[in-house]
């Protein structure tokens, strides 16, 4: 009797067990009353990242003065995990370092440091808004042959643009901007192959614009330089380039501006405003199709506004503050009259028209 009763209440619990949800071997019933099980995710582990890599990581840190910035820097951590840091998920060296500081941690002193050269593998470095950051850029960036990206911005890095930025063949982003840079922009720089941006606003670079920068590989990377020192006259040679922008406004440029112009060109944003240049503006050949941005204010260009800004559709556009005569083009869809005030034609010596008065 207890063997049988034993046996039938097993099988019991086994049939109830078959229709249940969490039954085994069966499918949970298909009803509003079914409890839905969450397939558990397995967490993937930290990696530590190559030993030598770590090693730099550390002198870096070291270099820096220990800032609390990078307080999760722990050797007795995976270095993969380390804030700031990015490792190639399958060779686990270090590709990526963005140091950039916050409001909250100020306490960051020191040059970039050389060690930096010794992350062979590494393929965007970045300094920024690093005030308490100073010296010269280290001859060992050079070592970085796979660098793709190079950002030193914001900080008070001084010295020179160092022509050495020229062996690093795979750059495609070249920013230096709000530095204290100083001395003239080495010629070199336009043996870059795949440079896409180059950007040195905002320092205190003196000299001509390199004749070399019309070698650039075309179309020619966006060229920014303004907030500069620069003088001299724009290079014809830049004419030969078609970069999407080209800044090359607050400096002490003279002379004639008008090969950046041209209306098959692709340019999208020009600006060379606050210089001394110097040209005749009725003879510039306007690229219709891809102009958005035209600032030439404070400057002394001279002749009539080209009739074909009329059919440009234009976000930015200014020229005041030079010596242009005649009137404000009409017609087209009023974009000049309708979409800028009288702001971005005052101070010149004879325009007229809307939205200015009327010609005589």
């Amino acid at each position: 009797m207890f063997c049988r009763a034993t046996i039938a209440l097993t099988l019991t619990l086994l049939s109830l067990l078959s229709l249940s949800p969490l039954g085994f071997g069966s499918s949970p019933p298909q009803s509003s009353q079914s409890l839905s099980v969450m397939p558990i995710t397995p967490i993937t582990p930290i990696k530590d990242c190559n030993s030598q890599d770590k090693k730099v990581l550390l002198q870096i840190k070291k270099d820096l003065n220990n800032p609390y910035l990078l307080a999760s820097w722990d050797p007795k951590t995976p270095c993969c995990g380390w804030y700031l840091i990015q490792c190639d998920e399958i060779t686990d060296r270090i590709i990526s370092l963005s140091i950039r500081d916050s409001p909250v941690f100020t306490n960051l002193t020191g040059h970039i440091p050389p060690s930096v050269g010794d992350l062979p593998y590494l393929q965007s470095l970045s300094f920024h808004r690093l005030p308490y950051l100073t010296g010269p850029i280290p001859p060992t960036i050079a070592k970085l042959k796979n660098l793709k990206y190079l950002f030193i911005e914001y900080t008070n890095v001084s010295g020179p643009v160092p022509p050495f930025l020229a062996q690093l063949k795979n750059l495609i982003l070249l920013h230096l901007t709000g530095n204290y840079l100083s001395g003239p922009i080495p010629s070199a720089l336009s043996q870059l192959p795949k440079l896409t941006s180059l950007r040195l606003d905002g320092n205190k670079l003196t000299g001509p614009i390199p004749e070399s920068f019309g070698s650039f590989k075309k179309p020619g990377p966006d060229i920014i330089l303004s907030r500069n020192q620069l003088s001299g006259t724009i290079p014809t040679s830049l004419g030969q380039i078609d970069p999407d922008t080209i800044d090359l406004s607050r400096n002490k440029l003279v002379g004639d501006a008008s090969v950046l112009f041209g209306s098959k060109k692709r340019t999208q944003k020009i600006d060379i405003s606050r210089n001394l240049l110097s040209f005749d503006f009725s003879k510039v050949q306007i690229p219709i199709k891809s102009l958005i941005w035209l600032d030439i204010n404070h400057n002394n260009i001279y002749g009539k506004l080209p009739v074909e800004l009329a059919k440009v559709e234009l976000q930015q556009f200014n020229v005041s503050y030079n010596k242009l005569c005649g009137q404000i083009p009409q017609g087209g869809t009023k974009r000049l009259q309708d979409n800028f005030d009288k702001y971005a034609y005052l101070h010149n010596k004879c325009l007229c028209g809307a939205p200015l008065s009327k010609c005589k």
